[in-house]
């Protein structure tokens, strides 16, 4: 018994179906943490430079899932989360339309879905202009909704000026 609580008490609690992200986002239950105020409001940017392997998820895309799912389970309105992802170097191939990641790889783009759930939950999506210019990425090769920025650079500094922090990791 006691290991069954235990089991509990740290299991994922991304089986919820009232989760804003489907099939993304696993995170854990943390019984004692700090309380989150209900009118806590989050504007976040998120940098991603490591691309996946071919053909696999890009586990820091996820990121962005878990912290929608977490946020929203522990009580935080899903309007209160804005999160914008900017991605660069070799993770730019990672936000390229399944067709023409398939051109590419001969293999599906495992970030698609995740990504177009991540554009209808309150977050920008940002590719680097440098970067996929060396990749080879124009923007019509884009998931619809990703946006192409001059540069990570100048995408990060536009959203710090609209009051985006930089998540650390």
């Amino acid at each position: 018994m006691k290991y069954l609580l235990l089991l509990l008490l740290i299991s994922p609690l991304s089986q919820a179906n009232d989760l804003p992200i489907k099939g993304f986002g696993s995170f854990y239950n943390v019984p004692k943490h700090e309380p989150i105020s209900a009118s806590t409001s989050f504007r976040i940017a998120f940098d991603v430079a490591d691309g996946a392997k071919e053909g696999a998820q890009n586990n820091s895309i996820n990121s962005l899932a878990r912290f929608i799912n977490m946020h929203v389970a522990h009580g935080v309105k899903p309007e209160n989360i804005q999160l914008a992802l900017v991605v660069h170097g070799s993770a730019s191939v990672d936000v390229l339309a399944n067709s023409e990641y398939k051109k590419r790889f001969n293999i599906d783009n495992k970030n698609r879905y995740l990504i177009e759930q991540l554009l209808v939950n309150n977050t920008q999506v940002f590719v680097c202009g440098q970067s996929a210019t060396h990749f080879k990425v124009t923007p019509e090769q884009l998931i619809s909704g990703v946006k192409m920025s001059l540069s990570a650079m100048t995408a990060h500094a536009q959203l710090q000026q609209q009051g985006y922090t930089l998540n650390p990791f």
